[in-house]
């Protein structure tokens, strides 16, 4: 079964609708970028959470302490490491914190994909291959060409403009351990209760692979 990850929650209504959805993740910015929270809305939207849900934190750059300290407290089950860190910064995390960590990379740029291997050996746990811009490390609402993708041992996320209208045919075509949605989700920059709901019973029947 495809897993499945709603990112970028910003208000206590947004948990109200994935709580209703059931994901396997969530996702809380704490990278500087609309939908950057603080660690005090992540400890309250964690708390307001449904069991079985995990929580993820998605960073761009962050110092490691930061990171290491809100999986420690539990705020966030796992690392999403969206920017450069080495594998020299997850095996730190890793030995740290024992948590389950998540490394972005960008196929369409090449960026991370030769460091591959190393990052296996530091620790990670699965990659996620997302869109980016010279601005935005991911988060764009754009996809990329999903041929792309690396070959590899580790189970992946496929992030990147996948909405209700594509997310079949991105499961299909990349066979992903899990997609992962923001934009797809929301209407005007916000969190739709509707899209949200539509799109995990749409994975929920074409993840089943």
């Amino acid at each position: 079964m495809t897993k499945i990850k709603i990112c970028g929650l910003m208000r206590d209504c947004d948990v109200d609708y994935v709580n209703e959805a059931c994901p396997d993740y969530v996702g809380f910015v704490f990278a500087h970028t609309r939908r950057e929270i603080t660690a005090e809305d992540a400890r309250r939207f964690r708390d307001r959470l449904a069991a079985g849900i995990q929580a993820v934190g998605v960073f761009v750059d962050e110092e490691r302490e930061k990171v290491a300290w809100l999986l420690q407290e539990g705020i966030i089950h796992t690392a999403q490491l969206h920017g450069q860190e080495d594998a020299a910064y997850v095996e730190w995390l890793k030995a740290r914190t024992g948590c389950e960590i998540i490394k972005a990379l960008h196929p369409e740029r090449g960026t991370g994909t030769d460091c591959y291997e190393d990052y296996v050996k530091a620790g990670v746990d699965y990659f996620l291959f997302d869109s980016s811009t010279p601005a935005l490390a991911g988060g764009t609402g754009k996809t990329f060409d999903w041929k792309l993708v690396p070959e590899g041992k580790l189970p992946f996320f496929l992030a990147g403009g996948l909405h209700a209208g594509n997310v079949d045919e991105a499961i299909r075509t990349v066979m992903p351990y899990g997609v992962d949605i923001s934009s797809g989700v929301e209407t005007d920059g916000k969190k739709d209760r509707d899209k949200i709901l539509e799109i995990v019973r749409k994975i929920r029947r074409t993840g089943d692979v």
